[in-house]
């Protein structure tokens, strides 16, 4: 693969970018999915997402020479990955920082499949092969509770779920300074950064964002809140945070101080899943399931209280 420029033709209007490019290229969509979402592709000198509409003389430039690869689970221990519930149609894990949901391009890390790939999980649903049985995506740097779908109609199912919000997901955040109010909702659009590639922002046009949190904790030099989300953009409650001008801690990408980042010892944004909620796909029972913060993320905040 290599460099590819070129015009959207005439007589395109409004289709989705991973469907046209995928179709003038003779590339799968997935692959073409995965560029996008990594800011390989630039449509009129911007990053864009799949779902980014396309018109007549839009200006494409896709860079694959060093990124196009098969993308594949590789079966990995991860010795701090937990599962936390299991059974025939789907598994709840307490996933680590520093793994991904799933692999991906420009990804050599460990994920989450290929732990579960590597302790014998079987997972059959559709979807691309190397993102079979994921409904819900957290963060590399962000710990917690996250389900995965191990048969065909639990994948359905729960998709549902989460198209349709009726799932509970509950998240710890240690952010910086105080917020006024000390409860509230944000509810602001999202979009992917014009200037940075792996970032996203809030900005006018994007996708509808809803967070909603309560202060659990104030201290000198930050607070402890809980949050949920009604919906589930990438980096929702990190860039949502940071346009408060409260960022999480931790999370250098998005404004936190690197100082403070320091003297707590952190790494990546203090971010937790602490609680999922879901309606099991068969059973219809309703289950909850519950992450205590890790080691390092317990520790920062214990150092934060003396402050």
């Amino acid at each position: 693969m290599s460099r590819h420029n070129f015009a959207i033709p005439d007589g395109i209007s409004g289709d989705r970018a991973d469907t046209v490019i995928s179709s003038m290229l003779g590339m799968s969509r997935t692959k073409v999915q995965e560029a996008l979402q990594s800011g390989f592709i630039k449509i009129n000198g911007k990053s864009a997402l799949p779902n980014t509409r396309v018109y007549s003389e839009d200006w494409v430039v896709a860079d694959f020479s060093e990124v196009i690869r098969e993308v594949q689970i590789v079966p990995a221990k991860v010795e701090n990955l937990s599962v936390i519930y299991e059974d025939n149609d789907i598994v709840v894990i307490d996933k680590p920082s520093g793994i991904a949901s799933h692999p991906s391009l420009g990804w050599d890390g460990f994920d989450v499949l290929g732990a579960l790939a590597e302790r014998g999980v079987s997972i059959a649903t559709s979807g691309a092969s190397e993102r079979q049985g994921i409904v819900q995506r957290l963060d590399v740097g962000t710990s917690g509770c996250m389900v995965v779908a191990k048969s065909e109609y639990a994948y359905s199912h729960l998709k549902d779920q989460f198209r349709k919000r009726s799932v509970s997901k509950t998240y710890h955040a240690l952010v910086q300074g105080r917020l006024d109010p000390s409860e509230g909702s944000i509810d602001a659009p999202i979009a992917r950064h014009p200037q940075h590639d792996y970032k996203f922002a809030v900005m006018a046009g994007g996708r509808d964002a809803l967070t909603h949190y309560v202060t659990l904790e104030a201290m000198s030099y930050g607070s402890l809140v809980e949050v949920q989300l009604e919906t589930g953009r990438t980096h929702q409650i990190r860039v949502h945070f940071s346009a408060l001008k409260h960022p999480c801690i931790g999370d250098e990408m998005y404004g936190a101080d690197p100082t403070l980042s320091q003297k707590l010892g952190l790494t990546h944004q203090w971010l937790h899943a602490l609680r999922l909620e879901i309606i099991h796909p068969l059973t219809g029972e309703q289950l909850s399931f519950h992450s205590p913060y890790p080691d390092d993320l317990k520790k920062a905040l214990e150092t934060l209280r003396t402050l």
